[in-house]
Formats: structure tokens, C-alpha cells, sequence
């Protein structure tokens, strides 16, 4: 994890320049951003102190001096909770992925949206119907059914999100994010080795070093047989697990999305019981 802390530090402060915190650019500037020396001083400690944080000599480093560091460096609060993680890694991964049979009725439950469990590693877990309808699960094999792997190596991914630029990069923020979380989890590290070997775009996102969490935002699809689709989704962390997450594309009310998801689900719900003949 030294270098993933080295080279996580050095891409925040590249993207600061020195005039947005009140310094000088200069005309002999050797690095993007700013320099090691310049973030020191911003967070109040000696250069010696953070060129071995960025070497990933930890030992002994204080929560007030993270926090300097994350103020100095202008970074998020996510960012800032993947900078502990990467100071502090846990040990071993995040547990299996299982999905309570609770669950899985609360999902065959919320008939009217789609829904589906997703684990760490963005493995869909668990779904009900209409995310079955909207998204193909059945059809895929079960390793298969990861969201990373399916908007990086399956080429209908670029039809079915509009907008998968922004798709790409969210995706890999949220691995990158889950990576230092669980920095032992072998499944995760596999993954973002295949994904970096197959696709040219997953290994530039992945080098940026960006990090984002999957809480809520709003998406395009565009499905082949009711046309595109504009949703709001909710991300809900499940405590039975840890990196569990059930995920949910909620329409706006009355809109045509709404009206096509209800197409959708009377397509996929079930042949009505025959009637019971009583004497």
C-alpha cells in the first residue's frame, strides 16, 4: 500500500495550482501542481515528515496530521477517508458475498423498480425481475454479472449508457475507493488486473487515482426494446454484510420512464394462478 499512498498524494496535489492557494506559479516550475515542500507548508508540517508520507512511512502518523494533509491538498471527504484507508490498511478482505434470504424477498417485493444487490467488487449479487428485465441478468453466466466487467468488456455497453464516459469514471472511482478499503481482498485485485489488461480507458481512469463513493446520482439507459431511460438511483448499505449494497432506479412519478418500467414489468410478472374450482 507505500505505493498506492505515494502515488495517490502526488495526483491530488498535481491537479492544485499554486495561485488557487495563494502561491506564486513561477516560470520554472518542475512539477504539475504543487510541490512537496509547498504542501508541507500548507499543512503545518516539515518537509521531511511528508516526503515520508508520500513514501508511504506511516508509522506513527496522527489523525491531525492526516487531516492537515487533507486540508492542504483540498481533498474531499471521501478522499479523505481513502487517505486513512491507505495510512491504515484492514486486514484481509471484506468477507464472503451472500445476500440473506430476507433480502432477496424485499427485492422480489419491489415489483415497481428495479433493484438488485451489489458486493464489493460491483458482483450483482441478488436482483428481482424487473432489473432481470432491465439489465439481461439471466442471460449472462454468474461471473458474469458484474457491472465493472460488463461496462468495460462487453461491447453493448456503450449503447445501453448514453452518457458512458461519466459511467467509466464513476465505476472506477468507487473500485478504486473499494481497493483501499480492502486492500487483501484477492477478488478485487484480480478484477482491476483483468480490467486494466483488457481495457486502455479502465487503465487511464485507474491511474488518476480517483475516488468517489456509490450513494445516489441519476442515469441514462437506453434499453432495446422500450427506448431510454432516465432514473434516479439510491444506493442502501445492508449491515448484515460488509460491502454489500442494494441498489435501486427509481423513476420520477408520471414520467415516461415511469411508464416504460411498467411496461417492462408487466412483461416479466408472473402468469396469474389458475382459478381453484370449488364444489
Amino acid at each position: 500500500m507505500s505505493r498506492e499512498l505515494g502515488e495517490f498524494l502526488r495526483s491530488r496535489r498535481a491537479r492544485i495550482k499554486p495561485n488557487d492557494v495563494g502561491l506564486p506559479a513561477g516560470l520554472r516550475r518542475r512539477v504539475p501542481g504543487l510541490r512537496r515542500d509547498e504542501v508541507a507548508s500548507l499543512a503545518g508540517v516539515s518537509v521531511e515528515y511528508y516526503v515520508r508520507l508520500e513514501q508511504g512511512r506511516t508509522a506513527g502518523v496522527s489523525d491531525s496530521v492526516l487531516d492537515a494533509v487533507g486540508r492542504a491538498l483540498r481533498l474531499t471527504e471521501v478522499e479523505r477517508a481513502h487517505l486513512g484507508n491507505l495510512v491504515r490498511p484492514s486486514d484481509g478482505d471484506a468477507g464472503p458475498n451472500r445476500v440473506p434470504p430476507t433480502v432477496q424477498r424485499l427485492l422480489d417485493l419491489m415489483d415497481s423498480v428495479p433493484a438488485m444487490v451489489l458486493g464489493k467488487r460491483l458482483d450483482v449479487l441478488a436482483h428481482n425481475r424487473l432489473a432481470d428485465a432491465l439489465c439481461g441478468f439471466s442471460a449472462r453466466h454468474e461471473a458474469e454479472r458484474n457491472m465493472a466487467r460488463y461496462a468495460f468488456l462487453d461491447p453493448t455497453a456503450h449503447l445501453f449508457y448514453p452518457e458512458w464516459d461519466r459511467v467509466a469514471a464513476e465505476t472506477v472511482a468507487y473500485l478504486r475507493l473499494n481497493a483501499g478499503r480492502w486492500p487483501d481482498d484477492a477478488g478485487l485485485t484480480a478484477l482491476v488486473g483483468e480490467l486494466s489488461i483488457k481495457n486502455d480507458v479502465f487503465r487511464r481512469l485507474w491511474a488518476r487515482h480517483d475516488v468517489k463513493d456509490k450513494v445516489f446520482g441519476r442515469k441514462l439507459m437506453n434499453h432495446d426494446l422500450v427506448g431510454e431511460l432516465e432514473v434516479d438511483w439510491q444506493t442502501f448499505t445492508l449491515p448484515e454484510d460488509v460491502g454489500l449494497h442494494l441498489l435501486t432506479y427509481v423513476p420520477v412519478p408520471g414520467s415516461g420512464t415511469a411508464d416504460k418500467l411498467a411496461v417492462l414489468a408487466s412483461w416479466t410478472a408472473p402468469a396469474p394462478l389458475p382459478a381453484q374450482v370449488t364444489s
